[in-house]
């Protein structure tokens, strides 16, 4: 089975994820696509990290009853802080009836050569990019044959964003599905800093 590998902190999980797993699912030729939940990212301070459970959790409520998706934790048993390289060659020895393709935003594309071992994972894997509708600056590395960009539409939506609009009180109905809302106003994730 050919699946979407779409790693993210997801803190937390919002629409404009799921617009870009739906796109991937829908109009590329992957089968499934996994959201791998980071519980560290080598680019990234943890400091307004939501715990990785909790995050796996509201993850899980975004997607349920969508047999497209799957949500996994693999990188929370894997050494910190995690290297796609690392799981990729976990996720390949623990299923090796599956072919995993990256699934990876522009930006990202942007800095790929400073990932590690970013040479490994272009030979052994596709890294699909989703990019803005209209773009046309064409980043170090797209011309890649491993490297396939796709015009999806996307939201302005960030996690930090989502955060922020919590912490001054604003609502965050549409911004992320109703039963991830609901818990993070349950549990106080992300609560007013008042």
């Amino acid at each position: 089975m050919k699946i979407g590998l779409f790693f993210g902190s997801f803190n937390p999980i919002h629409t404009g994820h799921l617009i870009i797993a739906n796109y991937m699912a829908d109009y590329t030729n992957l089968e499934e696509v996994w959201f791998v939940v980071s519980p560290q990212n080598p680019f990234k301070s943890d400091q307004s990290l939501l715990n990785e459970n909790d995050r796996l959790n509201l993850l899980k409520l975004a997607i349920a009853g969508d047999q497209r998706f799957k949500a996994i934790d693999v990188e929370f048993s894997l050494p910190r802080p995690s290297y796609t390289v690392y799981t990729l060659a976990h996720l390949t020895e623990q299923y090796p009836e599956h072919e995993f393709t990256l699934i990876i935003g522009g930006d990202n594309l942007q800095n790929f050569h400073k990932w590690l071992h970013f040479e490994e994972i272009l030979t052994k894997h596709q890294v699909y990019v989703y990019a803005r509708t209209g773009i046309v600056e064409k980043p170090l590395l797209s011309n890649h044959p491993h490297i396939k960009l796709f015009e999806v539409p996307l939201l302005n939506i960030s996690s930090s964003y989502v955060r922020e609009s919590i912490q001054a009180g604003k609502s965050i109905k549409y911004l992320v599905p109703e039963p991830v809302k609901i818990a993070i106003e349950e549990n106080n994730y992300y609560g007013n800093k008042e």
